[in-house]
């Protein structure tokens, strides 16, 4: 099973699911989302999905449960294979644009897709002809 480098578990799920099930959390998300997401730390330096666990609003930035006010059944997050990141050093759109410009880049192939117009970074691991783009 694959955890994060970068990462402890409550920065990808909701506090529901973290009080529920712990570490064990890392079951529910997909070994290729957590693998880019630490690809991408490592490229791009400190990044945040969720920031709850600190006081902070973001709690529905990685895994979406049913209780979410963001939640579709047929979202990547349901699935686990998708996360919306803040950067400390990097526009979500300077990054975008990296990963749009070098697809093959071993840092981004398990991309799948990414969101465009939206001051986040959404990419997820969708299984789907890389790199897909759309608009919320």
């Amino acid at each position: 099973m694959y955890r994060c480098e970068h990462f402890a578990i409550h920065e990808l799920v909701p506090p529901g699911v973290f009080a529920a099930r712990g570490e064990k959390g890392w079951e529910l998300l997909d070994e290729r989302l957590l693998t880019a997401l630490d690809r991408l730390r490592t490229r791009f330096g400190p990044m945040t999905v969720n920031n709850y666990y600190w006081g902070h609003e973001r709690e529905w930035s990685g895994l979406r449960t049913p209780d979410s006010p963001f939640y579709s059944p047929f979202s990547q997050h349901t699935f686990g294979r998708a996360a919306d990141c803040l950067f400390s050093k990097w526009s979500a759109e300077e990054v975008r644009q990296e990963i749009l410009a070098n697809p093959a880049d071993s840092d981004f192939v398990l991309i799948g897709s990414v969101e465009l117009g939206t001051s986040w970074l959404h990419f997820d691991v969708r299984n789907c002809d890389r790199v897909k783009q759309y608009h919320p």
